[in-house]
């Protein structure tokens, strides 16, 4: 749990634009990335390890955190433009996708490369299959790349109308859901086959970035930033269930089934907090401030945390913020 790897510093209650005493979100942890310039993209975790990988996009660099010391411990430089990173369960070894130089590099649980996959132009987000086997990359004008976990080796590739986004791979099932806003629909994918099954317009806003899936309750959650909002799609057909308000400049959300929440952050340099009533009722039950820039976040059940990247801009330091949610 969070107390038995992150040192409580000082238990801080941000300030929270609903009527509740006490925020739903509460920052339990600074940790400084002093010289770190730009924006950060993702991030990805490796909770046996107690280490949070940081995408310091604008830096070109990884940045590697030890959660349970609260400080970073490496930084690996030259990555130009690094985006998307998974952890390849098991292995502990790092995936990091880079978008200018369109490369996927495999990293050991040393952080020693050992294999690079090249030819990935624009390389972007960075997904896994359920077994950890397959990797999926969505780059270029518009493909996601399937490349073995194993061998290091790009295996296939599934063509879509524009550059992807985030996208969504179901556990339970065969298919992928892409957000691809250059031409403001959802594309749904079928993995095994590796084909477009069928396209959703996103009718309510444009800008959709950030995606998660409630595979219980077939509902798919994509964050829109023109205007900003929050959708919820029947992953069945693509109806649009409902829109909620949120946080500006989305570009990361994450559905938590145990507590039946979304929790979405915004450059605007909030948290949204939304509680899912039913499958077709939404709320948002907290908002607490972070920092400007602060859009992208990471989810991690497992610690009981949400961990907000907030870049470095105008006298504020780069630094990620650990956040305790509250029941």
């Amino acid at each position: 749990m969070l107390r038995c790897i992150i040192p409580v510093l000082a238990v801080v209650a941000l300030a929270a634009f609903t009527r509740d005493e006490e925020p739903l979100m509460k920052l339990v942890q600074t940790i400084p990335l002093d010289g770190v310039n730009g924006r950060i993209d993702h991030m990805a975790v490796d909770v046996e390890g107690k280490r949070l990988y940081v995408a310091a996009l604008g830096n070109n660099s990884l940045e590697v955190i030890d959660v349970a010391a609260g400080k970073r411990i490496q930084s690996i430089a030259g990555l130009k433009k690094p985006t998307g990173i998974r952890v390849l369960p098991g292995k502990r070894s790092v995936v990091v996708a880079s978008g200018d130089d369109g490369k996927v590099r495999f990293y050991d649980r040393d952080l020693k490369l050992v294999s690079t996959v090249t030819g990935l132009d624009d390389a972007d987000n960075v997904r896994l299959d359920p077994q950890g086997k397959l990797i999926y990359v969505g780059y270029g004008d518009g493909a996601i790349a399937v490349i073995d976990a194993q061998r290091a080796e790009k295996v296939g590739e599934i063509k879509l109308d524009g550059h992807p986004e985030a996208f969504a791979v179901e556990t339970n099932g065969k298919r992928i859901f892409v957000n691809v806003p250059t031409t403001r629909h959802v594309a749904v994918l079928d993995r095994e086959k590796q084909t477009v099954i069928a396209t959703w317009p996103i009718r309510e806003a444009e800008a959709n970035f950030p995606i998660a899936l409630d595979e219980a309750n077939h509902r798919l959650f994509i964050g829109c930033r023109k205007p900003v909002k929050l959708l919820v799609l029947d992953s069945d057909t693509g109806k649009t269930v409902t829109a909620l308000d949120c946080c500006g400049d989305t570009d990361d959300l994450f559905y938590d089934p145990a507590a039946k929440r979304i929790y979405l952050t915004g450059g605007e340099g909030c948290i949204n907090v939304i509680e899912q009533a039913s499958a077709d009722q939404y709320r948002i039950i907290g908002t607490t401030r972070t920092a400007p820039g602060a859009r992208t976040s990471l989810y991690v059940p497992e610690m009981g945390v949400l961990f907000v990247a907030a870049p470095f801009r105008h006298g504020q330091r780069a630094e990620i913020r650990s956040y305790a949610l509250r029941g």
